[in-house]
C-alpha cells in the first residue's frame, strides 16, 4: 500500500493547515500572489482527523476539482491557474514528485462569507430539519416526503461561519443583510445552475449528486466572484450509485461513509468517544473507501486514475 501523504512542509510563507489540506502562499512571475493548496491523504470524520491516512485521496479529489472546473469553464470564472506541481515556484524536484497531481495553483480572493448550499434531494441535515418543522432551512417542502427523496426544484440553502467555526444555516435575507441582494442573487443562481447541469450530467453516467456546496471570492475591480475551493469532489458532495436509490431510507455513497460506519462500530464498543486522536483506519476500511473515490472518479470522467 502506498504511503498516505499526511503532512507538507514546504519552505513557503504562511502555511495554514486544515483538516485535510495544507495552503501557502505564493509569489508569482511578475509579482502575482496566488495561493498553493494542497490536498492531503489525511481524513476527518465526526470533525476529528484520524490518525492515519487514505493514500491517494489527495490526488483523487483535485483531479476530480480539475475536471468539473475545466468542465464548467466556460461558464463560470474559477480561482485554478494551474495543477502541475513545475509551475509552483520555490519547490524542490523531490517536493514535485511529492505533490504530484495533488495540488491547486489559485488566485487569491477574497472570499464571499456565504457557503452556498444546492440539495436536490432531502437528506442530511436538510431530512433532519423536515422532519422537526417540513422545511428545510425554513422553505416549506410539501408533506410526506421520504428520506432522499428528489425535490422537485433543487433548494438553494446558504450557511455562513459562526466564530467557533461551526457552519450556520441563514435565510436568503439574512444572507442578502450580509453580502448585498444582488450578490446574494447572483450567488443563487449561479449555485442552482451549476448544480442542475453537473446533476444531470453525472445522472447520465450512473451517478446521483443529491447536494453539494460552493465557495466564491472576489478579486479587486471585478465585479463578478470567482468559483473557488473544490468542486462536486465525494468531499463536498453527496453522489450516490444511480442503480442502488431506495428512498425511504440512507443509500450507499461514493465517499467516506465507510469509514465513519467502521467509526460508528468503535463507538458503540466503547474504543472511541468521538474526541481527538481519532482511531487508526484498517487497511480493509481503507481498501474499501479509496475503491468508491476512485469509482466515482472514472464514472464521472470516463477514465481509470492510477495511483
Amino acid at each position: 500500500m502506498t504511503e498516505a501523504l499526511l503532512e507538507t512542509h514546504l519552505d513557503l510563507p504562511n502555511r495554514r493547515s486544515g483538516k485535510v489540506r495544507d495552503i501557502y502562499d505564493v509569489e508569482l512571475a511578475g509579482g502575482e500572489q496566488a495561493l498553493l493548496i494542497v490536498a492531503t491523504d489525511r481524513v476527518s470524520a465526526f470533525d476529528v482527523v484520524m490518525e492515519n491516512g487514505l493514500p491517494g485521496k489527495g490526488v483523487v479529489l483535485t483531479q476530480i476539482s480539475k475536471f468539473w472546473f475545466e468542465h464548467f469553464g466556460a461558464t463560470v470564472d474559477h480561482h485554478l491557474i494551474s495543477t502541475d506541481a513545475a509551475d509552483v515556484p520555490g519547490l524542490t524536484d523531490a517536493q514535485r514528485r511529492q505533490l504530484d497531481r495533488r495540488i491547486m495553483l489559485c488566485r487569491k480572493t477574497e472570499v464571499v462569507p456565504i457557503e452556498c448550499i444546492a440539495r436536490g434531494y432531502i437528506t442530511g441535515s436538510g431530512w433532519k430539519d423536515y422532519q422537526r418543522s417540513g422545511a428545510v432551512c425554513g422553505i416549506p417542502l410539501p408533506k410526506g416526503l421520504r428520506n432522499s427523496d428528489r425535490l422537485e426544484k433543487p433548494l438553494f440553502t446558504p450557511s455562513t461561519k459562526a466564530e467557533t467555526g461551526h457552519d450556520e444555516n441563514i435565510s436568503f435575507d439574512e444572507g442578502a443583510e450580509i453580502v448585498g441582494a444582488d450578490l446574494m442573487g447572483w450567488l443563487r443562481d449561479t449555485t442552482l445552475d451549476l448544480y442542475t447541469r453537473a446533476r444531470d450530467y453525472a445522472l447520465e453516467r450512473g451517478i446521483i449528486l443529491a447536494d453539494t456546496k460552493f465557495e466564491f471570492g472576489r478579486l479587486p475591480g471585478r465585479e463578478a466572484p470567482l468559483l473557488i475551493d473544490e468542486i462536486f469532489t465525494p468531499d463536498s458532495s453527496r453522489f450516490w450509485p444511480a442503480d442502488q436509490w431506495q428512498p425511504g431510507g440512507e443509500q450507499p455513497s461514493f465517499d467516506k461513509q465507510i469509514v465513519r460506519n467502521y467509526l460508528e462500530t468503535q463507538v458503540a464498543e466503547g474504543k472511541w468517544d468521538k474526541t481527538p486522536p481519532g482511531p487508526k483506519l484498517p487497511d480493509e476500511v481503507i481498501d474499501k473507501t479509496m475503491g468508491r473515490y476512485l469509482e466515482a472518479y472514472e464514472r464521472l470522467t470516463g477514465s481509470a486514475l492510477t495511483l
